[in-house]
């Protein structure tokens, strides 16, 4: 039997060895830097090399770096290279693609060929998988959207586009733009001109007006899309076009119950209630005809008090502030008019070469003293709430425009549009700090701008958005071309800390951006 079972024993052995023998350990699978596998055979095989842009050479490619989802979302020298959701405005597609019939082409076309590595463009098939991709947000491997995480608490900054009907979404903590929202989509129009922009207090609403156009959009800040509108078109009184009335700058209640908007072309103020985007006709300001008339002409900057029933109002073209009050029982309302340079107020129908042409109001922190930017002179006027006195007038720089503060530095910013800047070549404008307290002018900041017009406070992380528009045709070439209008503008970040620019990065957007709000300021 032993001799049996030995023979038996040993059959077995062997034919256990050679079924071991035949199994093949498991391949494993490139990561793709955590790439869906399809895009990250084009970007991780076809971009992410070396002399472009793997991690030994990214600095030299435009700062891009592409071995991983994660490193794409930091952007480059030039911002965002992807903007998920948004094709057209996407940066990469402009360098992938070759087709002009499909949108932009973008030179020098990636991937890079050199004489040492010759590397042919992407395929059609790989530049639509790329198309693809971004139109469903850009998700990484395992189904993740870029920055849709924390809608509730991230923080943002929001800059109209004027140029383009598009409102951008800035993540703060990257300082890359996260997302566009196409605003034309909403009613009103193709070319509605995106102007001012305000974000709620509690930071969960934004709000849009437009200069062409007869609606005021809300955008929810957590999903970042349009949940309403008010037809402020043909709402209020019987006088001047409404529809294109030019609505500029948004006033927003500290209970964020209601907003109070200028119409710089139809003369008019119309408060809105937040929570049913309707017109509240008792409230608002017919300057023609109606509820009631107001002798004044072109209203834009609008500030309120601490009680949202005062509202000081920059009248465009002459030397005049206008400060109404609103009976809260009653609804009647009060004017009087203000002249910001010593002189009897005068509201005029056209710039000249003398007036202080008031454009922008911004009220302190503790509703004591308001400030009004004279683009016509040159100066800042700091004015006394309790007797409309002049307290303060203060030299800045040429044709100021937007201000905005930062409580915590008691400090405020005045963007400075023409303003001379040797400090970066070829560069214009500049940002004015002045102390509140003082009210000395503290700093000047001079940065890689060119026409800045607003600004956004990121007093959280301690950051400064400067909104450069680029609106001239002397102006600065793009670093690429975009989906909408001629050239690009950019934001700056600018340390608060010490008033210097962040780093060397141009964070390009589309044509004409023009003014910015921040959720969740401090």
């Amino acid at each position: 039997m032993k001799t049996l079972l030995a023979p038996v024993i040993l059959l077995f052995i062997a034919i256990g060895v050679s079924v071991l023998s035949c199994v093949h350990p498991p391949q494993v699978q490139p990561s793709y830097g955590n790439f869906p596998t399809a895009i990250g055979k084009i970007l991780v095989e076809k971009c992410a090399i070396s002399g472009c842009h793997n991690a030994a050479s990214y600095q030299n490619c435009d700062g891009l770096l592409l071995d991983s989802w994660e490193h794409l979302f930091r952007g480059g020298e030039h911002g965002a290279a992807v903007v998920p959701y948004s094709t057209k405005y996407s940066p990469m597609l402009y360098y992938c693609n070759t087709d002009s019939s499909l949108g932009v082409v973008a030179k020098p076309t990636m991937p890079y060929s050199t004489t040492a590595r010759q590397q042919s463009p992407l395929s059609r098939a790989e530049y639509d998988t790329l198309v693809a991709w971004i139109a469903k947000g850009a998700p990484d491997a395992n189904g993740n959207i870029p920055f849709a995480s924390n809608a509730d608490k991230r923080q943002k900054i929001y800059v109209t586009q004027q140029g383009c009907n598009l409102v951008a979404v800035i993540d703060a903590g990257s300082k890359q733009i996260m997302r566009y929202i196409d605003v034309s989509s909403a009613p009103g129009g193709s070319a509605k001109s995106p102007h001012g922009i305000a974000v709620s207090n509690d930071g969960m609403s934004c709000y849009v007006p437009f200069m062409a156009s007869a609606y005021i959009d809300k955008i929810d800040t957590r999903t970042d899309a349009i949940v309403g509108y008010a037809n402020v078109g043909a709402t209020i009184g019987s006088g001047g076009d409404n529809t294109n009335g030019g609505w500029s700058i948004i006033s927003v209640a500290p209970n964020d119950s209601s907003l109070m908007v200028s119409g710089y072309y139809c003369n008019n103020l119309v408060n809105v209630t937040t929570s049913s985007m309707l017109v509240n006709q008792s409230s608002s300001i017919d300057a023609r005809s109606g509820y009631p008339p107001a002798p004044w002409s072109f209203p834009h900057g609008v500030a309120h008090n601490a009680t949202f029933d005062t509202f000081y109002v920059a009248l465009q073209w002459g030397n005049a502030v206008a400060r109404v009050s609103v009976n809260p029982t009653t609804h009647r309302l009060t004017y009087k008019f203000i002249g910001v340079n010593g002189l009897a107020p005068a509201s005029t129908s056209s710039a000249d070469s003398f007036s202080p042409n008031p454009h922008f109001v911004q009220m302190a922190p503790d509703y004591k003293k308001y400030f009004v930017t004279c683009q016509g002179t040159n100066k800042v006027v700091v004015m006394n709430t309790a007797n409309d006195s002049i307290l303060k007038t203060i030299d800045v720089g040429a044709y100021p425009q937007e201000m905005t503060t930062y409580k915590e530095a008691n400090e405020l910013y005045v963007s400075c549009l023409e303003d001379g800047n040797s400090t970066f070549t070829g560069a214009l404008g500049s940002i004015y700090v002045i102390d509140m307290n003082t009210l000395e002018v503290k700093n000047v900041i001079y940065g890689d701008f060119y026409q800045p017009h607003d600004m956004a406070v990121d007093g959280i992380d301690g950051y400064l958005y400067v909104i450069s528009t680029n609106y001239s045709p002397t102006g600065p070439p793009p670093h690429h071309v975009t989906g909408c209008g001629p050239k690009a503008g950019w934001y700056t970040v600018v340390d608060l800390a010490t008033h210097r620019q962040l780093d060397t990065r141009r964070y390009e957007m589309t044509y004409y951006p023009y003014a910015a709000a921040v959720r969740f300021a401090k």
